[in-house]
């Protein structure tokens, strides 16, 4: 075979990969649907990777489908600061503008004209 010669794709390589598209990015600001808390993504998974135990803890009527992608927040409630594992479907964009305070935040992300920038040293 000439580098010139066509060639046939392996059925491996000729099938499409189903992936759900992820609507929100990282430094995004989202607000859950549910629960009074919001946050600033800080990684994304495609669908569900966290473990068995913790999605069994879900009270069923509102455990999510699990693929979805997910995301880790940066969150705050009222009360403290913490991370939080969020399905998709349970997001929305938080239109308030307003910082949110989390310790975690300046360590991990530069904020430019009410928006977080990840920091360079943060990228993989």
């Amino acid at each position: 075979m000439t580098p010139f010669e066509p060639f046939e794709r392996s059925d491996r390589m000729g099938r499409n990969i189903d992936m759900p598209l992820a609507r929100f990015a990282i430094g995004e600001v989202v607000r859950h649907k549910l629960f009074d808390f919001r946050g600033v993504i800080f990684d994304v998974d495609p669908v569900f990777a966290n473990s068995e135990e913790w999605y069994e803890a879900i009270p069923e009527a509102l455990r999510p489908s699990k693929d979805q992608p997910f995301y880790h927040l940066l969150a705050e409630n009222a009360e403290s600061a913490y991370v939080a594992y969020v399905s998709q479907q349970n997001l929305v964009p938080d239109e308030s503008e307003e910082p949110v305070d989390h310790p975690a935040i300046a360590e991990m992300f530069d904020r430019e004209d009410g928006r977080y920038r990840l920091r360079p040293e943060q990228r993989n």
